[in-house]
């Protein structure tokens, strides 16, 4: 028996969680100075947090600290329960690290404590991927060293294709240079952005037209795709339902019979992105580079 726990930036919602038995760590973040927490959908009002993204607001998120981390640890400590935390990318947020100095504390009081951190170098749903398919290998009897195995062996076959309206929201987090979110200003221009091997963001294209840039995600997605370690594709949105419905049927017209998962970008993730964003997640066939 161990415990599988992850952060609210694997945009799952709570209720799929629940049912796969993993526990999640919320994330906060504040909007015109009140803190919200990110509680994947149980009580976050998405709705009125979209409009404000509409209305240019700029959310501000905050990493999970140690302490956080050591009150949502400890239990399963306490009761003799091996952890296994799968956590957003290291390379856009110091919470890994974070998770990882706590686990430290942890040992020097329970020094027989196990506890496997898996830095996915993911974000939103690719990270809710690697989370829902250790769940399901936890359920079919694999031991947590073979979980953690697999992930390590496969989590830089996450392939994540992004399209945002502009870079305005990325720049202002931190998120990706000046340098690069340059170009989010030209008109009609959707940048396209993917996760590195860092787990950092990179601009990696701009496309001109929002047809134009449906088309980009679903041909790269679909380029190198492989359905035989996560038989489904993953689709995360921050409104903007009809297109996200555009890259849902492109999609479906290259594979009619593969699941697409589709959730709403949480709204830590969204902060940083803005109204209107979409992301594409798959497994490609080699690590990416």
């Amino acid at each position: 028996m161990f415990q599988i726990i992850t952060d609210a930036c694997c945009d799952l919602p709570a209720e799929i969680l629940d049912q796969a038995n993993v526990a999640y760590i919320p994330m906060i973040l504040t909007l015109d100075g009140k803190e919200y927490v990110d509680d994947l959908g149980q009580t976050f009002d998405y709705d009125g947090f979209l409009k404000c993204l509409q209305e240019n607001k700029q959310p501000t998120t905050s990493q999970i600290n140690i302490g956080r981390y050591m009150e949502y640890f400890r239990p399963h400590v306490e009761n003799g329960v091996p952890i296994l935390y799968i956590g957003f990318s290291s390379g856009l947020s110091g919470s890994y690290s974070s998770a990882l100095q706590a686990v430290e504390l942890l040992k020097e009081e329970y020094p027989q404590v196990t506890i496997h951190c898996v830095d996915t170098k993911a974000a939103s749903l690719g990270e809710g991927m690697l989370v829902l398919e250790a769940a399901r290998m936890q359920q079919t009897g694999q031991t947590l060293e073979e979980i953690v195995q697999w992930l390590e062996t496969y989590k830089m076959h996450v392939r994540s294709w992004v399209m945002v309206n502009d870079l305005k929201h990325l720049e202002k987090g931190g998120r990706i240079s000046k340098a690069a979110a340059t170009i989010g200003g030209l008109l009609h221009v959707k940048p396209i952005i993917t996760v590195d091997t860092e787990g950092k963001l990179q601009n990696v294209d701009k496309v001109r037209g929002r047809n134009k840039a449906i088309h980009k995600i679903v041909e790269e997605t679909t380029r190198d795709a492989d359905l035989t370690m996560v038989n489904q594709f993953y689709l995360a949105h921050s409104g903007d339902e009809a297109t996200a419905q555009q890259i849902l049927d492109e999609l479906k017209a290259s594979y009619p019979e593969v699941p697409i998962i589709r959730y709403s970008l949480g709204p830590t993730i969204a902060s940083h992105t803005g109204y209107g964003c979409l992301a594409l997640f798959s497994m490609g066939k080699n690590e990416r580079v």
